[in-house]
């Protein structure tokens, strides 16, 4: 427990120091990481995925609360827009945890494989999105949508802003107030989703102890502890490193991450 806890301290450090530098969740980073990092613990292999993605979404919370708190005093968050989309993205959050139970802990970690890929190939190749001229999508369909996402989210333990901010701008959303929305749907679904999961993961047999569920509670401590301090020694990294040239780096990293847990 010790060794992990302490691992995932560094593991957070890098973690924030990230997500400040190149503007990402840290679920891509800390997923992987943890599916090494567990069976230390003692994480049977048919609960090892469903603890990572558990533990890391519990992680998200506060990184996501953090950015959510700046975008909001910069009025970049349209709160009438999170008014309609919000119900599907609790309900969507919460259906999570209990949609991850029906599949198997490989499938799982086969799944988030090739999103790990796909999501490494869009740093790379970024999806051009122009929506100046579009309207907001009616009520059900934004309702639909924030569902969709936040089930995808839920399932690969990240915020949901490689998946929301994009959406947003195709429905006409200007960019700074997509991330800011994404920064406050990001606490939402993080935090609906690790309810989701303890509740998913309350009792299951095989587990550890220090488990919240699927929550592995010494892995969230460590993380949390110090990501959130690195995260602004990100950002200031940001105007004086090559971040374009770092995030094709990372990209590649997190392509051969994806390769080598589809292949095992």
């Amino acid at each position: 427990m010790l060794t992990i806890f302490i691992s995932c301290v560094f593991l957070g450090a890098f973690i924030g120091f990230m997500a400040g530098l190149l503007g990402i969740g840290g679920g891509l980073i800390a997923v992987p990481v943890l599916l090494y990092l567990l069976p230390l613990s003692g994480v049977m292999p048919e609960h090892l995925t469903h603890v990572a993605i558990a533990t890391s979404l519990a992680a998200i919370i506060l990184t996501s609360l953090s950015s959510a708190r700046a975008h909001h005093s910069r009025g970049n968050v349209p709160w009438p827009l999170l008014k309609v989309m919000l119900p599907g993205l609790i309900l969507g959050a919460l259906s999570s945890g209990f949609i991850s139970s029906l599949f198997s802990s490989d499938l799982l970690k086969q799944t988030f494989a090739v999103f790990v890929i796909l999501m490494a190939l869009q740093m790379v190749y970024p999806v051009k999105v122009e929506g100046s001229e579009r309207v907001l999508p009616k009520t059900n369909y934004l309702f639909l949508s924030a569902l969709v996402i936040a089930i995808i989210a839920g399932l690969m333990g990240i915020g949901g802003g490689v998946l929301l901010v994009p959406f947003l701008c195709w429905c006409g959303v200007q960019m700074r107030q997509a991330i800011g929305f994404s920064s406050v749907t990001g606490v939402t679904i993080a935090l609906f989703g690790s309810l989701s999961y303890i509740a998913a993961g309350w009792g299951a047999q095989g587990l550890p102890d220090y488990m919240l569920g699927y929550i592995y509670l010494p892995a969230l401590v460590g993380i949390v502890s110090t990501s959130m301090l690195t995260a602004p020694f990100g950002a200031k990294a940001a105007s004086t490193w090559p971040t374009a040239l770092l995030k094709k780096i990372f990209a590649v990293m997190l392509m051969l991450t994806g390769i080598k847990l589809a292949l095992g």
